[in-house]
């Protein structure tokens, strides 16, 4: 399979406006939301099943349900849901408009995914298998073909599990001469967990080079790594020959959706080891011509952003709930930017237990219980709120609940 689909320079389905004034629901489902706006239309919906909506102040959780998608995006999955067509066509010509559009490398081009959990897990499995037909069956069966897929120790985390389901085992490193001495002819691939980039004593940069010293393919899991936009093509020109990120998180994609990013050769492979196709490992991690086609288009909306508006407005979501939470004595507040990933304005709110009798976790818990429910992190010494998931006005609701409820607990 070859990507040569050609693509134009047309904003992608800049008319599906026109569908999504057709498109509704049928008439006798979720009945109670006929004829509301769509916000309140939504909380029906989820009102008629008995399940709480929740005011995001935590991000983009997928146990939350990632982000919300814009109208664009829903309009883009409408239109794709009238018509058939060929997914493994949809797939390389959507890659090729993607590739285009975030300027990848020469020879790069991207693949969408089951979010960045599958890009990992069939990437790495185009990497064992090649075109092979036979290997491609075999998986996790790992006779022929290599075996081992380097990782910095550090670096382990719950998510290496989708890199074990292809059979291969995980080799530990730690420095530079202990990469050197693990490279071997049963090495497959290199790994990198980007958020944890400063745990490991090789960095971002320098494993790729690594990689490319020893002509090992190259792969950084970058799944929350935006913003800023321009992560989305940052590391594969630095030299990862595949990068994965999650496309319901920042990009506002589809929540089940993610990218891989990266050499048109490994993701051809990456494509024959997942859903169409039939007896591959990736069969069960599909990927339908909505998800696909609204990939594409949150793309487009994101890359257009105006990103130092939105954190302009990220910023003085925070400002609100601050200057409110300064009015009751003993809370104090502090904000942060994390340096990697899930890079936005975060608010640590804690408060002095002697004037203020209430746990992190009773706090946590009477915020969830709330009307509306108020979703914030939780830490040792406190509360995080992460403001960039709010919707507009969000911000107030979370500033007057707080103060209630350390008015309410004030000695």
């Amino acid at each position: 399979m070859e990507f040569k689909i050609k693509s134009t320079r047309r904003s992608f389905l800049g008319a599906t406006g026109l569908i999504a004034g057709v498109v509704s629901l049928p008439r006798r489902f979720f009945s109670a939301t006929l004829g509301l706006p769509a916000a309140d239309a939504a909380s029906n919906i989820y009102e008629e099943l008995g399940v709480t909506t929740v005011i995001n102040g935590q991000g983009t959780m997928t146990t939350l349900g990632g982000s919300l998608i814009p109208a664009e995006v829903e309009s883009a999955m409408a239109a794709a849901s009238k018509y058939f067509v060929r997914i493994t066509e949809l797939q390389v010509a959507a890659g090729n408009r993607i590739a285009t559009m975030l300027k990848l490398p020469e020879g790069h081009t991207a693949l969408v995914t089951s979010g960045a959990a599958g890009a990992i897990t069939i990437g790495t499995a185009g990497v064992l298998t090649g075109n092979s037909e036979e290997f491609i069956r075999r998986l996790p069966d790992l006779t022929g073909m290599k075996s081992e897929v380097i990782i910095q120790r550090r670096h382990r985390y719950p998510f290496d599990q989708q890199i074990r389901a292809t059979g291969v085992k995980l080799v530990e490193v730690e420095s530079r001469d202990d990469l050197r001495r693990a490279v071997n002819d049963k090495t497959a691939m290199m790994f990198f967990t980007n958020y944890l980039n400063g745990e490991g004593h090789i960095k971002v940069d320098e494993f790729a080079k690594l990689a490319n010293e020893f002509h090992l393919p190259s792969f950084n899991d970058a799944a929350a790594d935006t913003p800023p936009v321009s992560r989305l093509w940052e590391y594969n020109q630095m030299g990862y020959d595949m990068v994965a990120f999650s496309g319901g998180k920042a990009i506002r994609g589809p929540q089940c959706a993610g990218l891989l990013l990266g050499r048109k050769d490994l993701l051809a492979n990456a494509l024959l080891n997942t859903c169409p196709h039939e007896d591959t490992l990736g069969r069960s991690m599909k990927v339908g011509k909505e998800e696909i086609v609204g990939m594409v288009k949150a793309l487009e909306l994101y890359v257009a952003e105006d990103h130092d508006a939105l954190m302009r407005e990220w910023w003085a979501r925070l400002d609100t709930v601050a200057d409110e939470l300064k009015k009751v004595p003993g809370v104090s507040t502090s904000v942060h930017v994390p340096e990697i990933a899930n890079v936005v304005p975060h608010m640590e709110i804690s408060w002095d237990p002697r004037r203020i009798s209430l746990t992190p976790d009773q706090a946590f818990d009477l915020l969830r219980k709330s009307k509306p429910s108020i979703m914030l992190g939780r830490g040792e010494h406190g509360l995080t709120l992460a403001s960039f998931q709010l919707r507009p006005a969000e911000e107030k609701i979370v500033a007057e609940r707080l103060v209630q409820i350390f008015r309410d607990h004030h000695v």
